[in-house]
Protein backbone atom coordinates (compact mmCIF):
# COMPACT_ATOMS: atom_id res chain seq x y z
CA UNK A 1 0.00 0.00 0.00
CA UNK A 2 1.24 3.51 -0.76
CA UNK A 3 0.61 6.74 1.04
CA UNK A 4 1.31 10.30 -0.02
CA UNK A 5 3.46 12.55 2.16
CA UNK A 6 3.55 16.32 2.39
CA UNK A 7 6.51 16.59 -0.03
CA UNK A 8 4.59 14.82 -2.82
CA UNK A 9 6.87 11.83 -2.41
CA UNK A 10 5.40 8.40 -2.51
CA UNK A 11 6.38 6.27 0.42
CA UNK A 12 5.75 2.54 0.77
CA UNK A 13 3.86 1.52 3.82
CA UNK A 14 5.74 -1.03 5.87
CA UNK A 15 4.12 -4.44 5.96
CA UNK A 16 4.18 -5.94 9.45
CA UNK A 17 5.58 -9.38 10.15
CA UNK A 18 8.49 -11.42 8.98
CA UNK A 19 9.40 -11.19 5.28
CA UNK A 20 8.51 -14.17 3.12
CA UNK A 21 11.32 -16.60 2.30
CA UNK A 22 12.39 -16.75 -1.32
CA UNK A 23 12.62 -20.56 -1.22
CA UNK A 24 9.79 -22.34 0.51
CA UNK A 25 10.56 -25.83 1.81
CA UNK A 26 7.13 -27.36 1.73
CA UNK A 27 7.99 -31.05 1.20
CA UNK A 28 8.94 -33.30 4.07
CA UNK A 29 11.17 -36.38 3.99
CA UNK A 30 11.11 -38.57 7.05
CA UNK A 31 14.11 -40.79 7.80
CA UNK A 32 14.93 -43.08 10.68
CA UNK A 33 18.32 -42.92 12.35
CA UNK A 34 19.98 -44.86 15.09
CA UNK A 35 21.04 -42.79 18.10
CA UNK A 36 24.65 -43.15 16.93
CA UNK A 37 23.83 -41.87 13.43
CA UNK A 38 21.89 -38.93 14.86
CA UNK A 39 24.76 -38.03 17.16
CA UNK A 40 27.26 -38.30 14.30
CA UNK A 41 25.20 -36.01 12.06
CA UNK A 42 24.65 -33.57 14.92
CA UNK A 43 28.37 -33.44 15.68
CA UNK A 44 29.34 -32.93 12.04
CA UNK A 45 26.74 -30.20 11.67
CA UNK A 46 28.00 -28.49 14.82
CA UNK A 47 31.59 -28.64 13.53
CA UNK A 48 30.43 -27.09 10.24
CA UNK A 49 28.46 -24.39 12.06
CA UNK A 50 25.16 -25.54 10.58
CA UNK A 51 21.88 -26.91 11.82
CA UNK A 52 21.62 -30.69 11.39
CA UNK A 53 18.87 -30.36 8.76
CA UNK A 54 20.93 -27.89 6.71
CA UNK A 55 24.04 -30.09 6.99
CA UNK A 56 22.00 -33.11 5.89
CA UNK A 57 20.63 -31.22 2.86
CA UNK A 58 24.13 -30.17 1.78
CA UNK A 59 25.49 -33.68 2.33
CA UNK A 60 22.65 -35.18 0.27
CA UNK A 61 23.26 -32.75 -2.59
CA UNK A 62 26.97 -33.51 -2.78
CA UNK A 63 26.72 -37.27 -2.14
CA UNK A 64 27.98 -39.56 -4.88
CA UNK A 65 25.87 -42.69 -5.21
CA UNK A 66 27.03 -45.57 -7.36
CA UNK A 67 24.36 -47.58 -9.17
CA UNK A 68 24.09 -51.32 -8.71
CA UNK A 69 25.55 -53.59 -11.32
CA UNK A 70 23.35 -54.38 -14.30
CA UNK A 71 22.50 -58.01 -15.06
CA UNK A 72 25.03 -57.90 -17.89
CA UNK A 73 27.79 -56.69 -15.57
CA UNK A 74 26.85 -59.29 -12.96
CA UNK A 75 27.16 -61.96 -15.65
CA UNK A 76 30.65 -60.71 -16.49
CA UNK A 77 31.70 -61.00 -12.86
CA UNK A 78 30.27 -64.53 -12.63
CA UNK A 79 32.23 -65.45 -15.76
CA UNK A 80 35.38 -63.95 -14.28
CA UNK A 81 34.82 -65.91 -11.08
CA UNK A 82 34.38 -69.13 -13.06
CA UNK A 83 37.54 -68.41 -15.02
CA UNK A 84 39.46 -67.82 -11.81
CA UNK A 85 38.19 -71.18 -10.55
CA UNK A 86 39.34 -72.87 -13.78
CA UNK A 87 42.75 -71.23 -13.48
CA UNK A 88 43.05 -72.58 -9.93
CA UNK A 89 42.22 -76.08 -11.14
CA UNK A 90 44.75 -75.80 -13.99
CA UNK A 91 47.41 -74.61 -11.56
CA UNK A 92 46.73 -77.63 -9.37
CA UNK A 93 47.00 -79.95 -12.39
CA UNK A 94 50.23 -78.24 -13.45
CA UNK A 95 51.73 -79.08 -10.08
CA UNK A 96 50.57 -82.70 -10.34
CA UNK A 97 51.24 -83.49 -14.03
CA UNK A 98 53.90 -80.97 -14.91
CA UNK A 99 53.65 -77.51 -16.45
CA UNK A 100 54.37 -78.21 -20.19
CA UNK A 101 51.18 -80.26 -20.65
CA UNK A 102 48.91 -77.43 -19.47
CA UNK A 103 50.70 -74.39 -20.92
CA UNK A 104 48.33 -74.01 -23.90
CA UNK A 105 45.20 -74.33 -21.73
CA UNK A 106 46.53 -71.69 -19.32
CA UNK A 107 47.40 -69.28 -22.14
CA UNK A 108 43.91 -69.63 -23.64
CA UNK A 109 42.27 -69.00 -20.28
CA UNK A 110 44.48 -65.98 -19.62
CA UNK A 111 43.46 -64.51 -23.03
CA UNK A 112 39.78 -64.97 -22.13
CA UNK A 113 40.30 -63.28 -18.76
CA UNK A 114 42.10 -60.34 -20.41
CA UNK A 115 39.27 -59.94 -22.96
CA UNK A 116 36.66 -59.94 -20.20
CA UNK A 117 38.61 -57.43 -18.09
CA UNK A 118 38.98 -55.17 -21.15
CA UNK A 119 35.22 -55.38 -21.72
CA UNK A 120 34.50 -54.52 -18.06
CA UNK A 121 36.97 -51.59 -18.05
CA UNK A 122 35.62 -50.13 -21.31
CA UNK A 123 32.05 -50.40 -19.99
CA UNK A 124 32.88 -48.25 -16.94
CA UNK A 125 33.80 -45.21 -19.01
Amino acid sequence: MKTATANNQIKKKRVPGRPKKTISRSDLLMIRLTPTEKQLIGQRAKNAGLKPSEWFRKAAKSARVFPRFTSEESGWFRMLSGMANNLNQLTHLAHVEGLPTLALKCQALIRQIEELLTKINSHDR
